[in-house]
């Protein structure tokens, strides 16, 4: 039962089927929300989805995530109905509770490098997010998005596998790909028509073609041009959670 829109300051909370089923609050273009979604359409993991606005959250989103974050997950089924928040702490807690298709590695040391990989896309996040998101980025975002993209090209390379997963796609691909699938608007949002460099980036962007083709990355992916229409709307001050929603932006 997905209502297609946001819910903002003043929307009534949704009155959802008490059915056990797992309540995923989100925002629809928010990557880390991309995050548990991923988790959750690759184990095939029922569950209902609330749109959150995140300009102008309703009142009532605060009993489900204290401090107003996405993603949160609410579990129905268990008593008192807790509510887990941070994208990578709900897709662990999913990994385990659900382990049909397990994504973390079991090896504890394997595990904890994955973990840490994962956080090694923060450099290439903080560098290009002005340059999606204001409309003057520093002149060096660029190029120190594009050196901090180059531990992730070495890392495949080290473990010559087609996923970081190893030979099926494992949990760091399913956590870092959200920025993967918005790199290629900075074609349409960068004068010139920027690309990642395929000679200096061969292994990462076949991973990514790879990527693409997964049933649950198709399920849950918008275009290049969809991110840009949206990040042009924060970039005006004026974000338009809903245009993801077609049926939703024209009303």
């Amino acid at each position: 039962m997905d209502v297609l829109k946001h819910f903002k300051k003043g929307s009534p909370k949704p009155e959802l089927p008490n059915d056990g089923v797992l309540r995923l609050y989100l925002m629809r273009f928010c990557p880390y929300s991309q995050r548990a979604s991923l988790v959750l359409a690759a184990k095939h993991i029922p569950h209902h989805k609330i749109y959150i606005d995140l300009t102008e959250k309703p009142e009532w989103y605060t009993d489900f995530s204290p401090l107003g974050k996405v993603p949160a997950i609410q579990l129905t089924a268990v008593p008192g109905q807790p509510t887990l928040v941070e994208s990578l702490v709900i897709a662990e807690y999913l990994d385990e509770l659900y382990p049909v298709r397990q994504l973390l590695p079991e090896d504890p040391l394997q595990k904890a490098q994955d973990k840490i990989l994962i956080q090694r896309l923060s450099p290439a996040i903080d560098a290009v997010y002005p340059v999606l998101f204001t409309k003057d980025p520093p002149v060096d975002a660029l190029p120190n998005f594009e050196n901090a993209l180059d531990v992730f090209e070495q890392e495949l390379t080290r473990r010559a596998t087609p996923y970081f997963g190893g030979a099926q796609i494992g949990m760091v691909d399913y956590m870092i790909w959200p920025w993967f699938e918005r790199f290629p608007a900075l074609k349409h949002v960068v004068p010139g028509e920027y690309e990642l460099d395929r000679a200096r980036y061969a292994k990462l962007l076949d991973w990514v073609d790879l990527m693409a083709k997964d049933e649950a990355i198709k399920e849950i992916a918008l275009d290049s041009q969809t991110h840009a229409q949206f990040m042009v709307t924060r970039q005006e001050g004026q974000p338009n959670y809903d245009i993801a929603f077609p049926v939703a932006a024209e009303e």
